[in-house]
């Protein structure tokens, strides 16, 4: 009975003991920021590092069924000789380009507005535009497949009829097919890069503005040397981000085609990544489609960040 009770009080003493080291450690003040980032590294790792990993490997493998065969560089020379896969590039990269041109100077514009004494009701002008972006891509896919439809009943050829001019195929040609993705994008996201701006220009001190009025500042050159220079990071970020939506767009192009454009007008880089690794189940080739779209993207923002002097070391 005796022996029974101390080697309870031990068991008792060591569970202390442990309990006392455990709380050491998470309360400690050199391990407590290590606590709260592992679940962060956790996540990290497991759903980035793990599936790029494995994705560079898949892209030097031929992925069958049956097996897996290391082919090397296979994937990569097959996709320098595949016209679709080039064409899907060039479809990506005019995209990027074409939104560059409207998703960032219309935003700031509006942003500028908004954030003037010109504009009433800011809030409502602010949720309206705002609200776009909440739609679900395939709902408002789906509706710009029907207003572009080349039907006789469809809202922009009923558009035409009411000016004379007959009905057009839009989905099919380039230029009108481009316009519809357009629309698409600046519908969905010119709300969201005015938000952007509008916190930037919140941040701008207003003392600025002041002593360029007092030099007899116009409002565009208050804009050009006082605004422009003040939002250089907001800008860059929009930047950033626009270039990689650009050239990883795909819901849209997939809503208004079904991934099977005509003349593959529609097809888009991470949508030939689709056809070749799920419709193909060529998972191989579509890792290699898949890391050269990671290539293009970081080549292309290392160079804008480059030329934005972002790592330009500052002056002391």
């Amino acid at each position: 009975m005796v022996e029974h009770t101390s080697s309870y009080s031990k068991n008792k003493e060591n569970k202390m003991k442990k309990n006392n080291l455990l709380k050491k450690f998470l309360y400690s003040q050199k391990t407590a920021p290590y606590v709260f980032v592992l679940p962060f590294l956790l996540s990290f790792c497991i759903f980035w590092i793990y599936p790029f990993s494995s994705t560079i490997v898949m892209s030097f493998q031929d992925i069958q069924p049956m097996g897996t065969k290391w082919i090397g560089l296979g994937n990569y020379r097959k996709l320098l000789a595949d016209k679709v896969f080039l064409q899907a590039v060039g479809n990506s990269v005019m995209y990027m380009l074409l939104t560059l041109v409207l998703l960032i100077p219309f935003p700031l514009l509006f942003a500028s507005l908004l954030d003037s004494r010109l504009v009433k009701a800011k809030g409502v002008w602010k949720a309206l535009l705002y609200i776009p972006s909440l739609t679900s891509v395939v709902i408002s896919g789906t509706l710009f497949r029907m207003m572009f439809s080349e039907r006789d009943g469809s809202q922009f050829n009923l558009i035409l009829n009411f000016f004379g001019h007959g009905k057009i195929q839009w989905l099919k040609m380039y230029p009108t097919a481009y316009f519809a993705l357009l629309l698409i994008a600046c519908w969905r996201w010119t709300g969201v890069n005015m938000l952007y701006f509008l916190s930037g220009l919140k941040s701008i001190d207003t003392g600025l503005y002041e002593s360029a009025e007092i030099d007899g500042a116009t409002g565009w050159q208050k804009f050009m040397y006082v605004t422009i220079p003040m939002l250089r990071p907001t800008l860059i970020y929009v930047l950033t981000i626009s270039i990689y939506a650009g050239l990883a767009m795909f819901l849209e192009s997939f809503m208004l085609w079904g991934n099977s454009s005509p003349y593959n007008i529609g097809t888009t880089i991470v949508g030939y990544l689709y056809r070749r690794g799920i419709e193909k189940n060529q998972m191989g080739y579509a890792s290699a489609v898949g890391l050269v779209l990671l290539i293009i993207a970081l080549v292309i923002n290392m160079i804008q960040l480059v030329l934005s002097g972002t790592f330009k070391k500052e002056e002391s």
